[in-house]
């Protein structure tokens, strides 16, 4: 005896139509954008000074070590004691700053990249729409694609042109 459930033959029907899928590396198309590429710019020019200190102490460090070692045995125990509290107080300034320039930069990247990744969905949607797509996958989670099926430099382009740099 064979029955058909009605509604089964309905929900059946439109996986056999053709689905348009387009591609989109989501994350090459965004840090690829002028807009990140220009903020990226800025963040390391931002920054720089801060980076330059760390690197100052950093050597700072490193010349104190280098003169335990070479004075070791040589120095009186103060002497040592004074240049060991030295290295210390480096050491525990140049992790702090080194931390507090690693929570600065990364907020501020998130803040631009999160706004940039809603902009960059925002861009994509609009893409599928005009194309057609049914959906669009990130290359990022496909194991295989044919190259026509890319628009990744599209997104790029429709990104540049919706959100030019300034």
């Amino acid at each position: 005896m064979r029955f058909v459930i009605p509604g089964l033959i309905l929900l059946l029907t439109p996986a056999f139509a053709q689905t348009k899928v387009g591609v989109v590396n989501f994350q090459r198309a965004l840090l690829e954008t002028a807009e990140i590429r220009k903020a990226s710019a800025e963040l390391e020019a931002k920054f720089k000074p801060r980076q330059a200190e760390l690197e100052k102490i950093r050597k700072e460090i490193e010349d104190i070590q280098q003169k335990l070692q070479s004075l070791a045995g040589k120095l009186t125990p103060q002497a040592e004691s004074e240049m060991n509290f030295q290295l210390q107080r480096k050491q525990r300034d140049f992790q702090r700053l080194s931390e507090d320039l690693q929570s600065d930069v990364d907020e501020e990247r998130n803040e631009i990249l999160t706004r940039a990744g809603q902009r960059m969905r925002d861009v994509i949607n609009k893409l599928a729409e005009e194309k057609g797509l049914d959906v669009i996958i990130d290359a990022g989670n496909t194991l295989f694609f044919k190259a026509a099926l890319d628009l990744t430099q599209e997104a790029i382009a429709a990104y540049d042109k919706a959100f030019p740099a300034k």
